[in-house]
């Protein structure tokens, strides 16, 4: 049976809306885009690849989904993460998008995603692994289905944007933590009763 493990950085107001970049994501007015930028280092690239190394398969949303595939196959061939998100197989929930997906490795999930993940959780394998998609996340996390958090807490508060536990319950235990030289803090979370 595999994990499915949400890997998303946060801001210390909870803020994930658009981390990489001033365009990323402006829904509602968001003004605050490309917030985690400045704080990238060696320890948190680190901390990224060992996740990607018990990672099987990628899950997103439509939205994130959309964003990742217009960045991450033109990059270039050096970076350390292009290959990986190209090659892995990634599922996707959505009810707008239809087969074929554009980018390579990609399958549309079936029915409700709350039914789709958890048979996916069922198959035997490395970890599913949601990167940004705080919709899919927080409605996943309502029915129990989320074992991990990994949270790269940025030192940083922004007031405002979409957040990833807004209206959300949730009892965690930290089982690993790393600071970075910028002051994130890596930290990993397990779920103790499941979400809801």
């Amino acid at each position: 049976m595999c994990r499915i493990v949400v890997v998303n950085s946060v801001t210390l107001d909870g803020v994930t809306q658009a981390p990489g970049h001033p365009d990323e994501d402006r829904r509602d007015g968001f003004a605050h885009g490309g917030w985690a930028a400045p704080y990238g280092d060696s320890v948190f690239a680190e901390a990224m690849a060992k996740s990607m190394s018990t990672t099987g398969a990628l899950l997103f949303g439509r939205r994130t989904y959309e964003h990742f595939h217009a960045v991450w196959p033109n990059q270039p061939e050096p970076n350390p993460f292009t290959d990986v998100l190209n090659r892995t197989r990634k599922y996707v929930a959505s009810r707008t998008l239809t087969e074929p997906l554009p980018w390579q490795n990609s399958t549309l999930l079936a029915g409700e995603a709350a039914d789709a993940v958890r048979a996916l959780k069922q198959q035997p394998g490395k970890d599913v692994v949601i990167l940004g998609s705080g919709a899919l996340v927080r409605s996943l996390m309502a029915h129990g289905l989320i074992d991990e958090f990994l949270l790269a807490i940025h030192p940083v508060v922004l007031g405002s944007g979409q957040r990833l536990f807004d209206g959300s319950m949730a009892s965690l235990r930290l089982t690993e933590s790393v600071t970075t030289t910028t002051g994130v803090v890596v930290a990993t979370y397990r779920s103790e009763e499941g979400t809801r």
